[in-house]
């Protein structure tokens, strides 16, 4: 079986560097919020070309945090899309804001910023475009109308490691960048971690304070907080691989490539490249409207895919409850046709030549 995503095999290519970084950190008998976590936050910070990075425990604390240190709470909204892992939204109701949802751009996936606009209300009080499967959103515009309504702007970089736009990292160009470490993530940790990466000084000093108690020092809270951290095992992992992440990023890329070459007589809609994006390819992602059976059929010829994501946000139950009747057309239809071919690092030139050969008997049976 050829898996979508394959975090072992990550692992194994750098088996040796892991292992001796893992004995490093249990011999040092320090095991969070040590040395390892603030040499982490300061290489990811110089690789993301921000002031700061803070390490906290998953990408869902990374976003839950970011709305909590720019005072957004109980009776604010905050504007962002409804295709994207539910988290996003998770966020926004664990600070006690009101997630509004807005569609998105057939081509890219991401929000449609030309609708942005029309969705804010006197209550608004931020955006979260999410830069999904490795692609970043229209940032230009989505700085201008957060500009021009005085809104915050928190990237959901949750897919995007690693990603450009206008030649500027994912998370680099809002007030405060969100990333989980999940381990299938192009920068994966082996467990749960997240990280917000950000220029605004005083706005890293209240995150810290948040992620731990609030405590300006140990004991003592200044402000509300509670228990998010990164630790040591997991920033010590994700060193190792954040040095070859722009390395890793390019084979995915590469495998982007041969994928468009491979399958681009077939009748499947293939990924379509923002011209301001480098896209990292977190995952590649085609529409069909033979969806189902395409992957039942790959299925059985030991082809694993993957559905992000077979129900919006809007559509299911809880959020409907909260939302109400919300329709986004576009949204929608592509919930019914995506589907995520197997992309990853150490994917083989013969498994994705497999892949294609798989999808080619489909088609022409």
């Amino acid at each position: 079986m050829i898996p979508c995503a394959n975090p072992k095999a990550q692992y194994l290519a750098y088996r040796d560097e892991i292992d001796s970084v893992i004995q490093r950190v249990m011999e040092s008998g320090w095991y969070v919020l040590g040395k390892e976590v603030s040499d982490f936050e300061n290489d990811f910070a110089q690789f993301n070309t921000v002031s700061h990075a803070i390490g906290v425990g998953s990408g869902t604390d990374a976003l839950h945090i970011a709305l909590r240190a720019l005072d957004i709470g109980p009776g604010d909204e905050v504007i962002t899309t409804a295709h994207t892992a539910v988290a996003t939204a998770s966020a926004i109701v664990l600070a006690g804001a009101n997630p509004i949802f807005v569609d998105i751009e057939p081509d890219f996936f991401t929000i449609d910023s030309n609708l942005i606009s029309d969705a804010i209300s006197p209550r608004t009080k931020a955006i979260i475009p999410v830069h999904i499967y490795g692609q970043t959103c229209d940032m230009d515009a989505i700085m201008k109308i957060a500009d021009k309504f005085g809104l915050k702007v928190i990237e959901d970089c949750a897919q995007a490691h690693g990603a450009e736009y206008r030649g500027k990292r994912a998370g680099s160009v809002g007030d405060v960048g969100c990333f989980s470490f999940y381990p299938t993530k192009n920068l994966g940790a082996i467990g749960d971690g997240g990280a917000l990466v950000t220029n605004n000084d005083r706005l890293a000093e209240k995150i810290k304070l948040i992620r731990e108690y609030g405590w300006e020092k140990r004991y003592i809270s200044s402000k509300e907080g509670w228990n998010s951290r990164l630790d040591e095992l997991q920033a010590a992992i994700l060193r190792v691989k954040l040095k070859n992440l722009d390395i890793d990023n390019g084979r995915r890329q590469q495998h982007a490539k041969k994928y468009d070459e491979l399958l681009k007589e077939l009748p499947l809609e293939l990924p379509i490249i923002h011209k301001n994006c480098r896209h990292v390819f977190h995952l590649f992602v085609v529409k069909t409207e033979k969806r189902d059976e395409l992957k039942e059929y790959l299925q059985l010829h030991s082809v694993n895919t993957t559905i992000q994501y077979p129900v919006p946000v809007h559509k299911q139950k809880y959020y409907q409850k909260m939302v109400g009747e919300c329709s986004l057309p576009v949204t929608e239809q592509v919930a019914k046709r995506i589907l995520s071919l197997p992309i990853y690092p150490e994917l083989t030139e013969k498994e994705i030549s497999k892949v294609s050969i798989v999808l080619k008997n489909y088609f022409s049976d």
